[in-house]
This record gives C-alpha cells, sequence and structure tokens, in this order.
C-alpha cells in the first residue's frame, strides 16, 4: 500500500498600497508551513496615481510567472476616516484583483483583525507584532519590512484557514492550474 503525496498549497498574499505594496509567498505541504518568498513594490511608485497602478500590475504579473501560485489571499478594504485615501487603497486592491483573476486564480479576501488573530492572537495586534510571529513562523532570518510581512501573514491566514484544505478549494486550484497551463 503506497502513501499518497502530501498535498501542496502555494498562495501569494497581498496587502495593497498605492506607495508601497506588500507581497508574499507561502507554500504549506502537508503540515508544513514555508517561505517562499517576499517583498514590496514601492520603486516607481511615486507621482500620479495611473502610472503606479500599472507599475503595480506589472510587478504581480512578474510574480505570479515566476512564483506559480495556487491561490491569492488579499487584505479587504477597511473603512478609514480619509475616503480618499481608502479610494486609492480600492485601486490598488483593484489591481490585485484584476491580476489573480486574468491568471484564473482564486482569490480569498481576509479582514486585518482575522489576519492579527490568526497569526498573532489577538485582533489588535501591532504591525510589529505581526511582522515578530511571521519571522517565527517562517524561520526568517531577519524581520521583513512591514508591508511584506502583513503580505505573508494574510497568505499564511489562508493556508491555514479550513477552508484550505476543502475540496472546493482543491477543485478551484485544479481548475486554475489547467487554465495556466494552456
Amino acid at each position: 500500500m503506497s502513501i499518497a503525496p502530501a498535498k501542496r498549497l502555494r498562495v501569494l498574499g497581498l496587502d495593497p498600497g498605492t506607495r508601497r505594496f506588500g507581497w508574499g509567498v507561502v507554500e504549506r505541504t502537508g503540515s508544513r508551513l514555508a517561505h517562499v518568498d517576499h517583498g514590496v513594490i514601492e520603486e516607481g511608485l511615486e507621482g500620479p496615481l495611473a502610472p503606479r497602478l500599472v507599475v503595480i500590475e506589472r510587478r504581480l504579473d512578474e510574480a505570479l510567472r515566476e512564483y506559480e501560485p495556487d491561490a491569492v489571499a488579499i487584505e479587504t478594504l477597511f473603512f478609514a476616516k480619509d475616503a480618499q485615501a481608502a479610494a486609492k487603497l480600492g485601486h490598488a486592491r483593484a489591481i490585485g484583483l484584476l491580476v489573480a483573476a486574468r491568471a484564473g486564480l482564486p482569490v480569498s479576501e481576509y479582514q486585518p483583525t482575522l489576519v492579527k488573530k490568526a497569526v498573532v492572537g489577538s485582533g489588535r495586534a501591532e504591525k510589529e507584532q505581526v511582522a515578530q510571529m511571521v519571522r517565527a513562523m517562517l524561520a526568517l532570518p531577519e524581520l521583513p519590512l512591514l508591508d511584506a510581512s502583513d503580505a505573508l501573514a494574510i497568505a499564511i491566514t489562508h493556508v491555514n484557514a479550513p477552508v484550505a484544505n476543502a475540496s472546493g478549494l482543491a477543485a478551484a486550484i485544479a481548475a486554475a492550474a489547467k487554465t495556466r497551463r494552456r
């Protein structure tokens, strides 16, 4: 009797912003969680909004091609006092959603408080606490930049979510993989 190999799930986590856009890739194989890569898109994100969105779109496309995730997890839009800032954040989120949808990847959205609770244990955790826990969970040699640690935390939340092991997500991942091969 042979043992089936552990299923792999690779997730690209996104922490959208129009000045600093964090991304992080984590992978779960069976019960093993591994860091793949992370970064912050910030170069070229000055000046008018439209060209910044083009830079974000290009860099996210590059990340999808390089890391070939099975799914994308993104932070939900939260309500801010500054409507203009919230609108700009919405534009950055839309680019992340567009790039994932165009690649045929399933997208899950997580509220910031849920991500903090999943990673730190408290929905009111500070960004620095999230970064420390991400570093510990992924055995990183140093703290990632806060935008990248948030993106990694979003990806960790997704791979640890009960839905990540559900057959519905597995079917969506398989369908996405077929779409990408074409």
